[in-house]
């Protein structure tokens, strides 16, 4: 059995998980973590397709820069839902 038909569903159901996290939390902080976890799983989704590059850029965009931006403007802003 290849280590790939493991690691694949595994890593999709970490991002089903992750995004239905996300979606369903009142906290906006812990929803930003939620979507962050999407980004580190696609990033590791993209080097196993054999794309490096690709899998730095969405490690870098998806996790760092939209997360520090998020929270930067919930900071400025509520940060429970009513």
């Amino acid at each position: 059995m290849d280590w790939l038909t493991i690691l694949v569903p595994f890593l999709s159901l970490l991002i089903i998980i992750a995004a239905g996290f996300a979606v369903y939390q009142k906290d906006l902080i812990l929803a930003i973590i939620g979507t962050s976890a999407i980004s580190v799983v696609l990033s590791i989704f993209f080097y196993i397709l054999q794309a490096p590059d690709v899998a730095l850029t969405e490690a870098a965009i998806g996790v760092a820069l939209s997360t520090i931006i998020f929270v930067i403007t919930i900071k400025k802003t509520k940060r429970y839902e009513e």
